[in-house]
C-alpha cells in the first residue's frame, strides 16, 4: 500500500482532522472580534485566551492516561461533543448579545481541557489507523491539514466576521465539530492496553532522546515564543507581520508536502537539525534586516518547525510501545508548552531594559544552543527511522 489514505478508516480520520481544525482555525478571530466589540477591553481577550492555556496545562496529564486506559476513538468523539457544545453556547452568548467575561471564559477554560483530551488521544490514534512504514506520510498528510486550514480559516473567517458578524461565525465552528464527531465515529481502532499506573513516567524517564529533545523543546519555546509573538508586531509593524505570519504558514505546508516524500535513515536526527530554522526571523529582527529577508526568514522558519514537528511524532509512533504513547505525548506537552507562559512575560520587561532588537538577537541565539542541546546525545542522533528501538 503506497499511501495511508488506502485505508479507509484513515481517510475518515483525514476528513474529521479537516473540518475541526478549519472551523477551530476560524474561531481565534471570530472570537478577537467578539471580545473586543462588545468589551472595548484588549485586557478582557487577554483573560479568555489564558483560561484556555491554563486548565489545558493543568490537565493534559490527565488527558494523556485516559487517552492510554480508553478507546482512544471514543475520547476524540466526546472532546468533539464537548467542543461542539462549548462553541455553541459562546455563539449563542453573542447572537443573543448576552457577551458576558466570566461567561466566556468559563467556555473557553473548557474547551482548554477539551485540547488536553484531545491532543495525546490524536497522537496516539495514528499508529492504530495505518501501518508502521505509513507513519511518516500519515503525519505528513495530517500536517498538510493543519497547516492549510492555519491559511485558509483566518481569511474566512475575517470574511464572515465582516458578513454575518462573530457569533454565526462561531456556530460554523460549532458545526465543524458535530460533523467531525460523525466522521470520527466510524473509525475502526484496536482496544486500549491496560494501563500501568505511573508506567509512563517511568519510560519517559528512561527513555534518553525522549528527555533530551523534550527539554530541548522547552526551552526553544521559552527563547521564541515571547520574541516572536510579543516584539515581532512592534519591531515590524502591522503591514509586515500579516505578511510575515503568512510567510511562515506558507513554509510550513510546503514541507508538509515535501515530507511526504522525504526518507531519511536517521529521521529524527534530521528533524533536530533542521529544527534550528527557527532561530532565522528571530536574527533577522534583531539585526534589523530588510522586510524582504524578514519574510524569507519566516517562510524558511515555517519548513523548519513542519520538518521537526513531523519527525518528532514520527518518532514517538515507531518507537513507543502503544500502550504508555498518549501518556509520553501529554508529558512531553506538559513540559514543552510549560515555558511559554514564561517566555511571554519575559519579553516585555526584558525588551523595555535592554530594547526590543537587542533581546530579539539574544533569543536567536538560546534557541539556536537549546535546537541543537538534544544532537550531544548519542540516542538522539542514531535513533533509525522505520524501526522499533
Amino acid at each position: 500500500m503506497n499511501s495511508p489514505l488506502g485505508r479507509t478508516t484513515f481517510r475518515y480520520f483525514v476528513a474529521g482532522r479537516l473540518v475541526s481544525l478549519l472551523g477551530s482555525s476560524m474561531a481565534p478571530v471570530a472570537l478577537a472580534f467578539a471580545v473586543l466589540d462588545a468589551s472595548g477591553d484588549p485586557s478582557q481577550l487577554g483573560i479568555v485566551l489564558a483560561a484556555r492555556m491554563v486548565p489545558m496545562l493543568c490537565f493534559v496529564l490527565v488527558g494523556g492516561a485516559a487517552a492510554d486506559r480508553f478507546p482512544r476513538r471514543t475520547v476524540l468523539v466526546a472532546t468533539n461533543a464537548g467542543g461542539a457544545a462549548a462553541q455553541g453556547a459562546v455563539a449563542v452568548l453573542l447572537m443573543t448579545h448576552n457577551y458576558d467575561l466570566l461567561l466566556v471564559g468559563a467556555l473557553s477554560a473548557v474547551n482548554g481541557i477539551l485540547d488536553a483530551f484531545t491532543s495525546p488521544a490524536l497522537r496516539g490514534l495514528v499508529p492504530e489507523l495505518v501501518e508502521k512504514d505509513q507513519l511518516r506520510k500519515a503525519n505528513a498528510l495530517l500536517s498538510s491539514v493543519r497547516n492549510g486550514t492555519k491559511i485558509v480559516g483566518p481569511a474566512v473567517a475575517g470574511v464572515l466576521v465582516a458578513v454575518v458578524g462573530s457569533g454565526p461565525t462561531i456556530a460554523v465552528d460549532a458545526a465543524s465539530y458535530l460533523l467531525a464527531v460523525v466522521l470520527l465515529g466510524r473509525l475502526e481502532t484496536g482496544s486500549p492496553t491496560p494501563l500501568v499506573v505511573r508506567r509512563g513516567w517511568r519510560e519517559f524517564r528512561s527513555i534518553r532522546w525522549v528527555w533530551a529533545v523534550t527539554l530541548s523543546s522547552a526551552l526553544m519555546n521559552l527563547a521564541q515564543t515571547g520574541a516572536w509573538q510579543v516584539l515581532g508586531p512592534p519591531l515590524t509593524g502591522a503591514r509586515l507581520w500579516g505578511f510575515a505570519l503568512s510567510a511562515r504558514g506558507v513554509g510550513l505546508l510546503v514541507m508538509s508536502a515535501l515530507m511526504y516524500r522525504l526518507v531519511v535513515r536517521h529521521l529524527l536526527r534530521t528533524g533536530q537539525v533542521f529544527s534550528v530554522l527557527g532561530a532565522l526571523p528571530l536574527l533577522a529582527l534583531g539585526v534589523g534586516a530588510p522586510s524582504g529577508w524578514v519574510l524569507v526568514a519566516a517562510f524558511t522558519a515555517g519548513a523548519g518547525f513542519s520538518i521537526s514537528g513531523i519527525s518528532w511524532d514520527t518518532s514517538l509512533q515507531e518507537h513507543i510501545d502503544r500502550g504508555v504513547l498518549s501518556r509520553l505525548a501529554s508529558i512531553d506537552d506538559l513540559l514543552s508548552y510549560a515555558a511559554i507562559p514564561a517566555g511571554l512575560l519575559l519579553a516585555g520587561p526584558l525588551a523595555s531594559h535592554f530594547g526590543g532588537r537587542p533581546v530579539t538577537l539574544a533569543a536567536a541565539i538560546v534557541y539556536t544552543a537549546a535546537a541543537w542541546s538534544s544532537l550531544l546525545f548519542k540516542e538522539v542522533r542514531e535513533l533509525p527511522h522505520g524501526s522499533r528501538g
